[in-house]
């Protein structure tokens, strides 16, 4: 955050950690069933906001300018040009996709990353 930054502490970040640890350490222990189910897809979620609250930003920028690379706009117009057969079936093409695909795991479930 910069010193412009126009909301005071906590920040948004800070708050879904606050919620995710509270869920994580003091909710999910006492419940069980169902309610400790929903709450360990609750923490998950919030899990997922951090990451995304986290990384978003720069993988946004990667994202448009991998875009850009290819000549297109947006993920619409990628898949577009694919299919109409406008994108030669190359390296660059591939590893765009890898990274587009990669960039999205990073924030769903990074272990999803991790060799076995």
């Amino acid at each position: 955050m910069t010193g412009i930054d126009p909301h005071d502490v906590p920040s948004a970040a800070q708050l879904v950690a606050a919620v995710r640890e509270f869920l994580q350490t003091d909710v999910l222990p006492a419940v069980e069933g169902r309610v400790r189910f929903h709450t360990r897809v609750a923490v998950n979620v919030l899990a997922m906001v951090e990451r995304e609250i986290d990384l978003g930003p720069a993988q946004a920028d990667r994202h448009a300018a991998r875009l850009a690379g290819l000549g297109v706009a947006d993920e619409a117009e990628l898949a577009e040009a694919i299919r109409a057969g406008r994108l030669p079936d190359d390296e660059r093409l591939l590893a765009a996709l890898e990274e587009s695909v990669r960039a999205k795991l990073e924030v769903a479930n990074p272990a999803y990353l991790q060799t076995q």
